[in-house]
């Protein structure tokens, strides 16, 4: 498949750029606050898709066989898996908040929904399963995903993808399971979105 080498070389600069610029981040396991993919504009909006890996834990924004942009992401766990299949983003709502309780008024930020109750947005990220079927992503890769996607965007999700084994590979491994919880109180704030929309929604 192609794949744009100038990407590999900008995740590679962007990658150690986001580290050197937070002292809480770990050299092995940098927390998905540091990383801010690099993105290409797609030269026809359209034909914009999402290719989602969940083996894998990667998402991939593609154009063709171009990819515009990669991120780690955290999928549905064995007992609640992230649907495969097929899809298209029906819905996107940059300020969403979860409706059903446990934890509802929680920031969903940049929710892109592909099945009811089934959808795309921020939210911390671990290398292991461990959504209830969503997708979560960091802030910047969600920010600039839902940039790129429109509604009616395909998305297709299967345990693999082409890029797997090649893009997929020079992504860092993220891991936001070490960060204190952010206070609810802030949480359930307005400031939480106005900090969303400039990448950065938690001072840690």
């Amino acid at each position: 498949m192609k794949v744009s080498h100038l990407l590999f070389a900008a995740i590679s600069v962007g990658f150690a750029v986001g580290l050197s610029g937070c002292a809480v981040v770990s050299p092995t396991t940098p927390n998905s606050f540091a990383f801010d993919p690099p993105v290409q504009q797609p030269k026809n909006p359209s034909a914009v898709k999402l290719k989602l890996s969940t083996g894998a834990q990667r998402l991939y924004v593609v154009e063709g066989d171009n990819v515009l942009l990669a991120t780690p992401v955290t999928v549905g766990t064995a007992s609640a898996p992230t649907p495969h299949g097929n899809y298209t983003i029906y819905l996107k709502v940059a300020n969403r908040r979860r409706q059903s309780s446990p934890g509802a008024g929680y920031p969903m930020t940049y929710w892109m929904e592909f099945k009811p109750a089934y959808g795309l947005h921020w939210g911390f990220v671990k290398p292991y399963p461990s959504t209830h079927g969503c997708v979560r992503m960091p802030i910047d890769a969600a920010r600039k995903t839902f940039q790129l996607v429109r509604v009616g965007t395909p998305i297709h999700i299967a345990r693999s993808q082409p890029w797997d084994s090649t893009i997929g590979k020079t992504l860092p491994v993220l891991d936001d399971s070490k960060l204190p919880d952010p206070p609810m109180s802030y949480m359930l704030s307005p400031t939480v979105f106005a900090d969303a929309s400039r990448g950065n929604v938690w001072k840690y």
